[in-house]
C-alpha cells in the first residue's frame, strides 16, 4: 500500500472508485471550443504531445539512460557534445512550455468570458424575478386592502393592512 493513500481501502474496506472524466454534455463550452481547436490543428497536437511527453517520468528514463551511454561510451571528458545537445533541448522545451502557458492563458481568458456572460445572464433573471415579486406583492396589499375596505364598509372589519410602496 503507498503511504499516500492511493490503493489503499476506505474504512469500509472497499477501494475507492476511481472517477471518470464528466461527460462532454457536463464540460464547459470554452474547454469543448478548446479541445475542437486542438484537435483541428496538426501543430497544436504535436505540441500537445510533445509537451504531454517532456512532462512523463519516461521523458526523465530515456534521458538517464541516453545521457550515461553517452558519457560512458561516446565522447570523453567534459562532454562537449552533450552540452550542445542538451542545451538545444532545453531550448526548445521551454518554446513548447510557453506555447501550452499561451494556449492555458487563451483558455483561462475564454473561460472567463464565457462565465462573466453567464453570470450577467443571471443577473438580469434574477433582477427581472425580483421586480415580479415586488409587483405581486403591491398588488396582493391592493386586494387585501380592497377587501379591508368593502369590510370596513359593512362594519365587519375596522383594521387596514398597509400598502407596500415602490
Amino acid at each position: 500500500m503507498s503511504r499516500f493513500g492511493r490503493g489503499r481501502p476506505s474504512r469500509t474496506g472497499r477501494c475507492p472508485a476511481r472517477s471518470s472524466p464528466p461527460s462532454p454534455a457536463r464540460r464547459h463550452p470554452a474547454y469543448l471550443e478548446e479541445q475542437k481547436e486542438r484537435a483541428e490543428d496538426v501543430q497544436l497536437r504535436i505540441a500537445d504531445w510533445i509537451t504531454r511527453f517532456a512532462g512523463s517520468m519516461w521523458f526523465v528514463y530515456i534521458h538517464v539512460l541516453l545521457f550515461a551511454a553517452w558519457m560512458v561510451w561516446m565522447e570523453d571528458s567534459p562532454w562537449q557534445t552533450l552540452t550542445l545537445i542538451v542545451s538545444l533541448e532545453a531550448i526548445f522545451l521551454s518554446a513548447f512550455v510557453m506555447i501550452g502557458q499561451n494556449r492555458q492563458a487563451e483558455f483561462t481568458r475564454k473561460k472567463a468570458d464565457h462565465d462573466y456572460l453567464s453570470q450577467e445572464l443571471e443577473l438580469r433573471h434574477n433582477t427581472q424575478l425580483t421586480e415580479l415579486i415586488h409587483t405581486l406583492t403591491v398588488e396582493i396589499h391592493k386586494a387585501v386592502n380592497a377587501a379591508a375596505a368593502d369590510e370596513t364598509d359593512t362594519g365587519e372589519h375596522a383594521e387596514q393592512v398597509p400598502t407596500a410602496t415602490a
